[in-house]
């Protein structure tokens, strides 16, 4: 299962939130439900204000990505904004 956020169509919604917003949406809860004790906080698994520092838009369009585990799913931030959640057994 792949599940995808795209912020690249100005909206602005922080990295953290995208992030959150594609794990519930993977686990079919609201956003609200992704914290302890019943999930991983995701400041314990990466630096949400790096992330943020990271991959703020400016006129650099340098491509990156970042991948980490959150939640029992793996999680791909990129340079263009993208939040790709997919769930490390469906590879």
């Amino acid at each position: 299962m792949l599940v995808s956020a795209d912020r690249s169509a100005g909206v602005e919604e922080s990295l953290s939130v995208s992030i959150v917003s594609a794990i519930a949406n993977a686990e079919g809860v609201d956003p609200t439900a992704i914290r302890p004790p019943e999930y991983e906080a995701l400041y314990h698994v990466c630096n949400p204000d790096a992330l943020e520092s990271l991959f703020s838009y400016d006129d650099d369009a340098t491509p990156g990505s970042v991948q980490f585990e959150f939640c029992g799913y793996d999680v791909t931030v990129t340079s263009d904004g993208s939040v790709s959640v997919s769930d490390p057994g469906s590879e």
